[in-house]
């Protein structure tokens, strides 16, 4: 049965990886952990395509253990369970999970005393940020991992141990280097898609000598996306957020054509949503919603179709008024608090210990909350929402002059004298 190129060039151990190197290189941890013999769970977080299942298998088999695969979706308690049986066959056992930061608390509390004692170690992978979409009991007890998108040059020396290998092409045709630098452009870093790429020229040529003519014949791309210059693409991300802000709805539209041309809704969607927060935000917070509903909507219809809803939420948001207020005092507030971490008031905490119940926060009294002290003492009276005083958005002006009028308020720290107030 024949088996697509990739499937058949799958790195069985991380010298086979491409790229990765501060993972796999001389000095890469994962290499040093097998270099030890000291195994450790692992969350391998990045976007897709990047590698992240292939790096756990080859370092499973790199180390010499065994090693069981699941999916944290399709994978039910019975699986699990199953596979935790299995492992106890062997001295040690991985268990590589995809899509991990589903693995639901259910499946968790089976998972971790398991990994807490060693029986096994957890291989995840994601394309989410774990810090944000792993939870902290499996966080805590692995080891978290970036895997990048591979550079093109990354990607043209898979191609070409792809094209030499005896497993993968066997030298059976010979490829120019600028074709093969056309595919690697197409990939994001991708080098499974390009390895198809490549696989799909083959077949569709009987030459043994492959041009750049030739896979542009296979592979329809528009020529501005293969411009000499690297970065081209996100180039165009960048100007499509530039004339956004810009007001230029023109130039908006224009460069959003460009990343329709070649499909690429996932770098789409994430920008406008980006831009939709970022540069409008309290200047029109409705358009915020409704770019997320085009968003949603096009990915239903998908391409072509997908270009109207994308065209409506870019023409909405260049035309819309600007402001970057959330968007600065956020970043405001982060600097502060990576420089100043401090306790929360223990009125505040979620279970507070040893405090009297005069003390404690009153929820049955929402008279009093907008006169409570919520910011540290040492730094109750910092200002980090930043209003954008020049808007021409009346809902911002409204949210301004609200601002103002909390910022009279005398909040306090002591809620037993508070209590004593009366409703009103």
């Amino acid at each position: 049965m024949f088996k697509p190129l990739a499937f058949r060039l799958r790195p069985t151990s991380i010298d086979d990886v491409i790229g990765q190197k501060d993972l796999v290189g001389k000095d890469g941890l994962l290499r040093k952990s097998i270099e030890s013999k000291t195994m450790m769970s692992v969350i391998f977080f990045g976007p897709p395509g990047c590698g992240k299942t292939t790096i756990a298998e080859a370092y499973a088999q790199s180390m010499g253990v065994k090693y069981i695969k699941l999916n944290a979706v399709t994978s039910n308690k019975k699986d699990l369970e199953g596979a935790i049986e299995e492992s106890k066959l062997y001295p040690t056992c991985f268990v590589i999970m995809d899509e991990v930061h589903r693995l639901n608390k259910d499946k968790q509390d089976i998972l971790l005393p398991f990994i807490e004692d060693g029986s096994i170690f957890l291989l995840g992978c994601t394309t989410q940020n774990p810090y944000m979409a792993i939870n902290k009991a499996i966080r805590s007890r692995c080891h978290l991992l970036e895997v990048k998108s591979l550079s093109d040059e990354e990607v043209v020396e898979g191609l070409k141990r792809a094209i030499a290998h005896k497993d993968g092409l066997n030298n059976s045709i010979k490829v120019d280097e600028d074709a093969l630098m056309y595919i690697a452009k197409l990939t994001s870093g991708d080098l499974r898609y390009a390895l198809n790429n490549l696989d799909v020229v083959k077949m569709s040529s009987n030459k043994k000598h492959i041009t750049i003519e030739d896979v542009k014949n296979v592979i329809k791309v528009p020529n501005w996306q293969m411009d000499e210059d690297e970065g081209e693409h996100y180039d165009s991300l960048s100007a499509l957020q530039k004339s956004i802000r810009g007001s230029d709805v023109d130039a908006a539209l224009y460069y959003l054509a460009r990343l329709c041309i070649v499909n690429d809704l996932i770098d789409i969607k994430r920008r406008l949503l980006v831009i939709a927060y970022e540069d409008i935000g309290l200047g029109n917070p409705q358009a915020i919603d409704r770019v997320t509903n085009a968003i949603a909507a096009a990915e239903f219809v998908g391409f072509p179709e997908a270009v109207i809803p994308l065209g409506f939420a870019v023409c909405e948001l260049a035309l819309s008024p600007k402001s970057k207020a959330t968007n600065n005092s956020i970043h405001k507030a982060m600097e502060y608090a990576q420089e100043h971490p401090m306790g929360v008031m223990d009125y505040l905490k979620l279970t507070p210990v040893n405090v009297k119940e005069e003390d404690k926060y009153p929820y049955d009294r929402p008279d009093l909350w907008a006169k409570i002290q919520y910011l540290p003492t040492m730094i109750k009276d910092m200002q980090f929402f930043m209003p954008n005083e020049n808007t021409s958005s009346s809902y911002e002006k409204a949210i301004n002059e609200n601002y103002q009028k909390l910022k009279k308020v005398k909040r306090s720290s002591d809620l037993a004298k508070l209590k004593k107030t009366k409703n009103n």
